[in-house]
């Protein structure tokens, strides 16, 4: 196997607990309500905000073997620039109050898992923003396209209201890609270390971002969205 297709392995079990989540069996089965869907881009906000700065981090302490990446990561940051004000505008697309959510604070579970990755980045090994990496994009390519149309249908929401989902269904795979030919390339069994570890530790974090999200669905009849203060 590849470092690729051994970092899939290494992490199956974890990713299956995350899918196993059942917010993300409820929105596939179109038992959410809208404030279901606003609290999860109010902490998809609070995490992705910190992607670029994240990149930007990972770039500045790369070690001399690895400074082939500086391409990688200037592409990835032009990429990167700009989706928390996607989901703002999906927020006030949905009856949300976008300007509340920028200025307020993430559950305690998304600044844990932000937290990590800073950490992970910082004081770890510069690489490990790629266990990050690989986390949200495994999860939003299998899980995010799907989910928009199933949301929108359950809803009754605007196409505008989910431009962050429904593009990162597509983008992610793409990003995928890069990130198997990054990760390919990696021959110190330490940087292997660092985003396997991180990867598996995010998917158990990442968990319990879905997890602490407050259900509103669960007391009303599906299909049947509420009004957002």
């Amino acid at each position: 196997m590849n470092n690729f297709e051994k970092l899939v392995s290494a992490t199956e079990h974890q990713r299956l607990k995350l899918l196993a989540t059942p917010i993300i069996a409820d929105c596939f089965n179109a038992r959410v309500a809208l404030p279901d869907y606003v609290a999860f881009l109010t902490e998809a906000y609070h995490h992705v905000r910190h992607t670029v700065p994240l990149l930007m981090a990972c770039g500045s302490r790369l070690p001399r073997h690895l400074q082939w990446l500086q391409p990688a990561l200037v592409k990835y940051i032009e990429d990167e620039v700009g989706h928390d004000r996607w989901i703002l505008n999906d927020i006030a697309a949905s009856g949300g109050d976008c300007d509340a959510v920028r200025n307020g604070y993430p559950s305690l579970a998304t600044e844990t898992m932000v937290s990590y990755a800073y950490d992970s980045v910082m004081r770890v090994h510069p690489v490990s923003f790629f266990g990050m990496a690989f986390v949200l994009e495994m999860t939003s390519a299998s899980l995010a396209g799907d989910a928009a149309d199933i949301l929108a249908d359950t809803l009754g929401l605007p196409p505008r209201a989910f431009t962050y989902l429904s593009s990162h269904g597509h983008v992610d795979q793409e990003h995928i890609g890069d990130l198997a030919r990054i990760v390919n390339r990696f021959d110190d069994k330490a940087d292997m270390r660092a985003v396997v570890h991180t990867a598996q530790v995010m998917y158990e974090l990442y968990r319990g971002v879905f997890e602490s999200i407050p259900r509103i669905s669960t007391h009303q009849q599906p299909g049947k969205p509420q009004e957002v203060a």
